[in-house]
């Protein structure tokens, strides 16, 4: 049995109308990343209390802060970052989320990221331990032009920090965009690790984001896969299909009803139950 969750901001920026579409395709959890045009670090204490209402009322669990953290150059201040992150560590206490997701720092246009090597491991390595012992759990997405957006370096921090408190939000349109075939060069060597499925599907050609199963992030293979090894964790829409920025993307509630069901035909035809 699988959890189906969301980017739920990719829906309307509207609190409503995000609840209203989730429970229309019966997605009882949501990735909480923004709401009312802000992101969800943003938010302030009296706008969570009244989120989080809502989401109670509704009988909506927040599976993870979709937060931006470590969605800044490499070159940027480390110190003021982690203020930020001590927020995403409230807030994902306040929702009692498991996960919080996070990224692995861009890497200046045209330069090697072995030249940051170190730097990422130390801040990968200095986030992971603020959360030890709280029952947070951080998933990092393989995001184009981070350092860990190819199978390799996605696999080097996550045995260097070595900690299960560092997981993989395995993203197969991220490595498409990337040009990684997400189930024959990347499934394998990171499925130790993979706790969290990000559900958006994209072509090589162009790197456009399409519905999951239309495009050639081996979709199918990656969820047969994944039912052979027992996953039973999260599935999370996060569609792209009308915008993509650095630090959200846009369906709308149409697209992401679209993407939802693309996704429910691809579990069926593998046999998967899911709620």
């Amino acid at each position: 049995m699988i959890q189906l969750t969301g980017f739920a901001d990719e829906i309307s920026p509207e609190l409503e109308l995000q609840i209203e579409v989730l429970q229309s395709e019966s997605i009882n959890h949501i990735e909480f990343r923004g709401v009312w045009g802000k992101n969800v670090l943003k938010l302030t204490d009296e706008e969570l209390v009244r989120v989080k209402k809502e989401f109670n009322q509704h009988g909506i669990s927040v599976s993870s802060i979709g937060s931006p953290i470590g969605k800044i150059k490499i070159t940027d201040d480390f110190e003021q970052h982690l203020n930020e992150f001590e927020r995403a560590i409230e807030v994902a206490k306040f929702f009692h989320s498991p996960y919080i997701r996070i990224f692995s720092f861009f890497i200046p246009e045209g330069e090697n990221p072995e030249k940051y090597r170190d730097e990422v491991l130390y801040r990968m390595k200095t986030l992971t331990d603020k959360v030890e012992g709280t029952g947070i759990v951080l998933l990092h997405e393989n995001e184009k032009d981070i350092y860990g957006d190819t199978t390799e370096r996605c696999l080097e921090i996550l045995e260097h920090v070595g900690s299960p408190n560092l997981r993989c939000a395995f993203d197969p349109a991220n490595f498409v965009q990337c040009g990684v075939k997400p189930f024959t060069e990347a499934f394998s060597k990171l499925l130790p690790y993979i706790e969290y499925l990000h559900i958006k599907d994209a072509k090589f050609e162009n790197g456009k984001v399409v519905p999951v199963g239309e495009g050639d992030g081996e979709f199918r293979e990656v969820l047969q896969a994944l039912k052979i090894n027992g996953f039973d964790g999260f599935m999370s829409l996060e569609p792209h299909l009308k915008a993509a920025e650095t630090f959200q993307g846009f369906s709308g509630p149409d697209l992401f009803k679209v993407a939802t069901r693309a996704l429910k035909n691809i579990l069926a035809e593998n046999h998967w139950q899911w709620n």
